[in-house]
């Protein structure tokens, strides 16, 4: 999955997959998390937000199932 590159203090890029519903999370960390079933307006939120840090902590962390890839 591509992902694009962000400016955040904790996210280093997103990626997409509309029709799976998959999100994908790059961490400063190295680490990468999926998350399952994120509609695109989720997604499309996240890519919209001021603090895309805030809005994954708010929206995302917490309300969808994910594993770690990397």
């Amino acid at each position: 999955m591509e992902r694009i590159p962000v400016q955040s203090s904790n996210i280093v890029s997103i990626g997409y997959h509309s029709e799976t519903e998959t999100l994908q999370v790059e961490f400063l960390n190295n680490s990468i998390y999926e998350y399952k079933n994120v509609p695109q307006i989720v997604y499309d939120g996240l890519m919209e937000a001021s603090s895309h840090g805030s809005y994954f902590n708010h929206e995302i962390k917490d309300s969808y199932s994910y594993e770690k890839i990397a």
